[in-house]
């Protein structure tokens, strides 16, 4: 395609989801983007489409924060108090959502019992009834609402979809209909922007649904799992599509170290998806599935959108460094955001010749003595820690968990 000269080319960003890691990913591949992309300031795109957890990046571009300033808040939590945000929040027991099944289970327990000992239903049938009492959601993702109404209460940015300056669509899906909801266009504009990141980002048996003007909404991926339709549809020149979640190849040849010092022996490399249990299954299973997903609306897209240059950026899945991550570790947080970062960077460099074209068309260009850099770093490596600074930290670790284990039980009887 060709962009006219006297006219600003619309480019858009997609963002898909994937947890934390996701979002980590996401931060460290956009701050590779931002220094190598020479003609492209990514606070001043056409439109932001953001899903699950690439809808918090989506929100913040839109708002005017850097990918370095995400970084900042988001990585290194070395931000101004207000501008920090905590993945850890995430893990709080939805305990509202405990009790208020648990006041269910005793009334229903009561009608099971008097059915199976009337013979009128069997025990199987039976427990199927006690399902209203059950939770919908381990965790609470309530602090999404709260925090980023707060990070986006700051001086110059908003959290009214309507005051932006550029076009932001986070997408949840509507629990009821199954049908996506694209928060931010006509008629879903109203929703304040913390609200929709925290529907949009609401995975279903992990979080709640989130409830707004009386209709419930959960992760937007399970509709699709990018939406970059929303902004295609409108008329874009250039999309650009992050994916952070690719199943893991196992097969292939290793690209580095698997996992940080630190790590048990065991975890150092998986010789085989089924090596690591039921959580590795079902990680590689939502994995691709999720990909095939995504792989088919790519080839839609370029099929239905021939005038508009798409590029698709994600992880490489010979890499074992995503897969096995503890995304609510600070450290492994930092080292995250820097394989992203030098993951991308290493990336650009590899398929230069190709989207130098596609690029050169809209007024972009690489930024080649970045890219060839050596030295630049995302998070800056740490010195490496003497033998009481080692001590010290895993006794951190240890106290950390202590504290885990007693705030559960008395968290617990605070609900009684």
């Amino acid at each position: 395609m060709t962009v006219q000269k006297n006219t600003a080319p619309k480019i858009a960003l997609a963002l898909a989801g994937g947890g934390p890691l996701g979002a980590i990913y996401e931060v460290g591949a956009m701050c590779a983007l931002e220094e190598s992309l020479q003609g492209l300031n990514f606070n001043q795109l056409h439109h932001y489409i953001g899903v699950s957890a690439g809808s918090f990046i989506a929100a913040a571009l839109a708002n005017g924060l850097t990918p370095r300033a995400m970084c900042a808040s988001f990585i290194e939590n070395d931000s101004a108090p207000s501008d920090t945000f905590d993945p850890s929040w995430l893990m709080e027991p939805a305990y509202g959502e405990f009790a208020r099944r648990g006041i269910m289970l005793p009334g229903l327990a009561l009608q099971v019992a008097w059915q199976v000992l009337s013979g009128r239903s069997s025990l199987l049938r039976g427990l199927e009834r006690l399902s209203p009492g059950l939770p919908t959601g381990v965790f609470s993702n309530a602090q999404v609402n709260t925090q980023l109404a707060r990070l986006f209460s700051q001086e110059g940015r908003t959290n009214d979809f309507r005051k932006l300056k550029t076009r932001l669509t986070l997408v949840a899906t509507n629990l009821d209909s199954g049908e996506a909801a694209p928060f931010g266009r006509p008629g879903f504009d109203h929703i304040p922007i913390s609200q929709a990141v925290q529907a949009s980002s609401a995975l279903p048996g992990l979080f709640p649904p989130v409830e707004i003007d009386d209709q419930y909404y959960v992760d937007g991926a399970l509709k699709k799992t990018m939406h970059a339709s929303v902004a295609l549809d409108e008329g874009v020149d250039l999309m650009i599509c992050l994916n952070p979640l690719v199943p893991f190849d196992a097969t292939a040849p290793q690209l580095g170290k698997v996992m940080q010092r630190g790590m048990p022996p065991e975890k150092r490399k998986i010789p085989r998806i089924v090596d690591g249990g039921l959580p590795a299954v079902l990680s590689q299973t939502f994995r691709s599935m999720i990909h095939s997903r995504m792989e088919l609306g790519m080839k839609h897209y370029e099929h239905a959108y021939p005038d508009t240059d798409i590029i698709w950026i994600e992880p490489d899945h010979r890499d074992p460094e995503l897969y096995l991550a503890n995304t609510f570790s600070y450290a492994q947080r930092r080292h995250l955001a820097e394989h992203a970062y030098q993951q991308t960077r290493q990336m650009l460099r590899s398929r230069q010749t190709g989207l130098s074209a596609k690029l050169a068309r809209h007024g972009i260009s690489l930024n080649h003595d970045v890219l060839n850099d050596p030295k630049r770093h995302l998070c800056l490596p740490k010195k490496a820690p003497t033998e009481l600074g080692r001590a010290i930290a895993s006794l951190q670790e240890l106290m950390d968990d202590l504290g885990h284990l007693v705030a559960a039980p008395t968290a617990a009887k605070a609900l009684h």
